[in-house]
């Protein structure tokens, strides 16, 4: 237990507002700097957090974020999924094009998110709501 947060179990938070928002970028933090991640890490993967979180609130109609810690053997990181059950992505092409916003972010986009973890995977399509994982792995 480090810092009030149980690393064994995935610390999950529901997204319906801007102080969910905040919420979720506070708890990935505290995560982060359990797991070790660099300084420049923990704030990659902040600024990651909070584009995602807000994409889930504005975008997806609220959802949740559920971190937890992940362990491949050699290193530890942290994983988020954010989640919702919004109108989906139409055109994901489009969507993970750098550049494209529909505004009210941080202006990174999906891409920009993209770029600042380890790992990017999503799963999402008209009508069914969007589910992205990331992770950012300790050096």
């Amino acid at each position: 237990m480090t810092a009030g947060v149980d690393l064994g179990h995935p610390q999950a938070q529901a997204i319906r507002s801007d102080e969910d928002v905040v919420r979720v970028r506070q708890m990935v933090r505290t995560v982060a700097v359990a797991v070790r991640l660099s300084l420049v890490d923990q704030t990659k993967l902040v600024t990651a957090a909070s584009e995602l979180a807000r994409n889930t609130l504005v975008y997806g109609g609220g959802g949740s974020a559920e971190v937890s810690v992940v362990d491949n053997g050699l290193r530890r990181g942290v994983r988020i999924v954010f989640a919702d059950d919004g109108p989906g992505i139409a055109d994901l092409d489009l969507a993970l094009t750098d550049g494209y916003t529909t505004g009210g972010g941080l202006g990174l986009g999906l891409s920009g998110a993209r770029r600042l973890v380890d790992e990017f995977a999503i799963d999402t399509g008209p009508g069914r709501g969007t589910r992205i994982t990331v992770t950012k792995w300790s050096r």
